[in-house]
């Protein structure tokens, strides 16, 4: 039984979940969340902690930040867009067990703090943004690092404010540019 609650989208993310792992659910219900469902989220959030794990779409990105603003030590997992995408839909309920445990091991928390330790430099240099194969490649990175998928500027705010180290982040490229050259890459 995992501690924290996890806050999802809807009802069949909850089946999902519960494929997955044995854990407790607060539904959001989209982005219109009642009183009610704050309320119980904030409980939660005193007393066990939460998990956000919202769809990986535009959608649950704006979730996330509502949700972050109002409790910032919130925990975040992230499934990354290519295994929550099923039946021309995206989100948790697409996601196969393996894939949710996967984020749920990948668990991060917002530093309240934020450090600027990457630039936009690093994503350039590294090949994740501004060229043809970077939105592949910053998608890899982001499934091995826990952080799914962003556009260029909202991964290097995810890097920045999640806790990767250098040593993490600069062990990940390598490791997804041998599997590049390898053509090992999905």
């Amino acid at each position: 039984m995992i501690k924290e609650v996890l806050i999802v989208e809807g009802k069949m993310d909850v089946v999902a979940v519960n494929k997955a792992v044995e854990a407790d659910c607060i539904i959001t219900g989209g982005f219109g969340l009642n009183r009610g469902t704050v309320d119980n989220i904030r409980h939660a959030y005193k007393k066990r902690g939460i998990i956000i794990l919202t769809d990986p779409d535009s959608a649950g990105e704006r979730i996330r930040k509502w949700l972050t603003r109002r409790f910032p030590k919130a925990k975040h997992a992230f499934i990354p867009v290519e295994e929550a995408s099923a039946h021309n839909d995206i989100g948790v309920e697409q996601a196969s067990p393996e894939s949710i445990r996967n984020a749920l091991k990948k668990v991060r928390t917002e530093s309240v703090k934020t450090e600027a330790l990457f630039t936009a430099a690093d994503l350039l240099q590294n090949g994740l943004s501004g060229g043809k194969n970077s939105s592949m490649k910053r998608a890899e990175v982001g499934a091995v690092l826990g952080l799914g998928y962003a556009n260029a500027k909202i991964f290097l705010q995810r890097l920045n404010t999640y806790g990767v180290t250098r040593k993490e982040f600069m062990d990940t490229i390598t490791d997804i540019s041998k599997k590049i050259e390898n053509n090992e890459v999905d």
